[in-house]
């Protein structure tokens, strides 16, 4: 049943209620151009004060890649405890289904997730006709393109009938001022024309097992009410309910034109609309 969230001016308003934080990444700690700097100090407080932070991804990538992101972004080590990714799910059963058997693989997404596959004894191959595996990262020029640019190839995979790896589930990210699309908007529309698609990564529950794994070890004791943090509603918040966490919605990221002015009213319809619930809200992550 859906609820509208509190209005909240800082998470040192609920924080002391939670001993972990599973926060999202991309619109909530980054842009994809730079490091938010209120999240960050928000970030850095918790973890003084309260608990350890995992930041939960659904980035088709190995955590090195993230790490070298931060990096160019300006998000410091000293924010979080721990990185959990979509894209270390979606590996680690591409491993488990290369040890049992050969896989033809076909990657569609952008050459920079190659990190998800490289070094798997896998085949990959150039022709979609010939995969018995798609592993999809996201679409090849997200600046560019849009779900329909790939009509004839989803349609030419699935008459073929291998399986889509979904290794991020997100629809769309907020990449600067601008909404691009992901891997889970192509997924999406492989279901529709009849596919088989697994995904990894929020909202779905098996995810998040390894995320209080990593919460437990960096604070070295049972981790029993954390609080998950992010931007998506079908993504972070989702996943949040459906395994039982409080969650605290981020209202300026890729909902952010649709909810316009973050008022109970607001809020109100968003959630109704969604069918879902979350403890507070505010328009960016500040202490």
């Amino acid at each position: 049943m859906a609820n509208t969230p509190a209005i909240l001016g800082g998470l040192h308003e609920i924080a002391a209620g939670h001993d972990a934080l599973v926060c999202d990444v991309w619109g909530v700690l980054h842009n994809g151009v730079g490091a938010y700097a209120g999240a960050v100090d928000a970030l850095v407080r918790f973890r003084d004060s309260f608990g350890p932070v995992v930041l939960l991804s659904n980035a088709p990538r190995p955590v090195s890649d993230l790490e070298s992101q931060f990096a160019k972004l300006g998000v410091p080590k000293n924010c979080y405890d721990a990185i959990v990714t979509s894209g270390v799910a979606a590996r680690d059963d591409l491993a488990a289904r290369a040890a049992g058997a050969a896989v033809a693989l076909y990657h569609l997404g952008p050459e920079r997730d190659r990190g998800v596959f490289e070094g798997l004894p896998v085949d990959q191959v150039e022709k979609p006709e010939d995969a018995n595996i798609v592993l999809c990262t996201g679409l090849f020029d997200d600046d560019t393109e849009t779900p329909e640019d790939y009509r004839d190839l989803l349609r030419t995979l699935q008459s073929r009938g291998p399986t889509m790896l979904c290794a991020n589930p997100d629809i769309v990210v907020q990449r600067g001022g601008k909404l691009v699309y992901c891997a889970g908007a192509i997924a999406r529309a492989y279901e529709k024309i009849g596919g088989s698609v697994l995904y990894y990564g929020k909202p779905h529950a098996p995810i998040y097992g390894p995320v209080l794994r990593a919460a437990k070890l960096a604070a070295g004791r049972e981790v029993a009410r954390p609080l998950a943090v992010g931007d998506g509603l079908e993504t972070d918040i989702r996943g949040a309910n459906n395994v039982g966490m409080e969650s605290l919605f981020i209202a300026d990221g890729i909902h952010g034109e649709e909810i316009g002015d973050v008022t109970d009213a607001s809020l109100a319809r968003l959630f109704g609309k969604a069918g879902l619930s979350a403890r507070a809200a505010m328009r960016v992550l500040v202490w």
